[in-house]
């Protein structure tokens, strides 16, 4: 003899199976926008203006976290990579010209989370060690997503063959990774200790 609550079960299981409704939910694709990438070379110019964006937004956010900084070296780390980050924009501009469009920024949603991020931690923490340390922290994702970022440009250029984005896409990414190294360097060197 069953119990209502195992008739149930089996009812549902019917219903769902039948109707492929409960499937259907978890499964369903997200429709595509009106302008959506069609091939690689579209996802690929999409990716460029995305980062494009976020170049010139750090460009704009790091002086703010220099400026929030009290350890010396930490300072130091920041205001070599602006200067960077100012060449990062300039190679962008020359990959733009290299496939022939005009420079164009998207707004990157990751790299703003990032960056609000980064304000949020500063206007949480006193200044000192601990603000450097939280600064260090928001620096440091910022980075990875910048990694990963030109990792998968280089990427798509190697296959699209545009020669000229390839190589500025890895001279950055070793930078970008030079950056995140000296950032955990700083950090290592007693700052995280004295934050706590």
């Amino acid at each position: 003899m069953e119990t209502k609550k195992a008739t149930r079960k089996k009812t549902t299981a019917s219903k769902t199976k039948s109707t492929g409704k409960t499937a259907a939910k978890t499964t369903s694709k997200t429709p595509a926008k009106k302008d959506a990438a069609k091939d690689l070379k579209d996802l690929f110019e999409d990716s460029l203006k995305d980062i494009y964006w976020a170049e010139k937004a750090l460009v704009k956010a790091l002086p703010l976290m220099m400026k929030n900084a009290t350890d010396k070296k930490l300072k130091a780390a920041i205001e070599k990579h602006i200067d960077e980050t100012k060449t990062h924009v300039a190679r962008l501009e020359d990959c733009f010209k290299a496939i022939g469009k005009k420079a164009q920024a998207k707004k990157c949603d990751a790299m703003q989370g990032l960056l609000d991020e980064g304000k949020s931690i500063m206007k949480e923490t006193k200044p000192g060690p601990v603000r450097d340390a939280g600064i260090i922290a928001a620096a440091q994702k910022v980075e990875h997503y910048e990694i990963a970022t030109y990792g998968t440009l280089a990427a798509f250029a190697k296959v699209l063959k545009e020669k000229k984005c390839l190589q500025n896409f890895t001279d950055t990414l070793s930078e970008e990774k030079k950056c995140d190294q000296l950032l955990s360097k700083v950090a290592d060197t007693a700052l995280n200790s004295k934050a706590m």
